[in-house]
């Protein structure tokens, strides 16, 4: 968390269906359960196509505006790997990239590398991680569907994200329907083990 104004602001990035609002939903939650103010804004685009949605999440003592301004993002959740580019606005040498290693083909469009996507956000900040979480969490819960909890979970673990991850457990343990919830505590444990 900064200092001189106490605020942290979390882009997500990824394509429809793979649950940037739940993400949205469950930050939110942990930091109004840590005493913090909330403003967040859901860009949806093309949601419903399987297209670019990106969620803006800032939290802190006083905030004003749900959007992150310009070169002004502290982390950068990405859950497709090509999205993390459309982020490349709100970054500064300061910016933390936690990037799921996943490539949703662009139909007619050569999908980019993980070395092209890394050389490209390195040229902002060398803050950039490509994590295969979609992989992990196949190998190890037999699905990928939760590889944004499991980069949320993790950017807690890490300390990247100024959030203790038992208010992101709890805010799971409120936001997930039940029928999903021991997954995604499986997944938050997961992340435990990888930090």
């Amino acid at each position: 968390m900064k200092k001189n104004n106490h605020e942290f602001n979390i882009l997500i990035c990824g394509t429809g269906g793979q649950g940037l609002i739940t993400l949205l939903q469950i930050i939110a939650d942990a930091a109004l359960s840590e005493g913090y103010e909330v403003r967040t804004s859901e860009l949806h685009g093309l949601s419903q196509r399987g297209g670019s949605v990106e969620v803006h999440i800032r939290f802190g003592k006083k905030i004003y505006s749900p959007l992150i301004a310009k070169g002004k993002a502290d982390l950068v959740l990405s859950l497709e790997m090509q999205e993390s580019l459309r982020a490349v606005n709100f970054a500064s040498q300061k910016t933390s990239f936690l990037i799921n290693k996943q490539v949703i083909p662009i139909p007619s469009e050569k999908p980019l590398t993980e070395k092209e996507v890394s050389t490209n956000l390195k040229k902002i900040t060398k803050k950039v991680e490509i994590i295969p979480a979609a992989e992990i969490c196949e190998k190890n819960l037999g699905t990928n569907v939760v590889s944004g909890i499991y980069l949320l979970s993790l950017s807690a673990f890490k300390k990247i994200l100024p959030l203790k991850p038992d208010s992101i457990l709890n805010s799971i343990r409120k936001i997930i329907p039940e029928k999903y919830l021991e997954l995604n505590q499986k997944t938050f444990e997961l992340a435990r083990e990888h930090k």
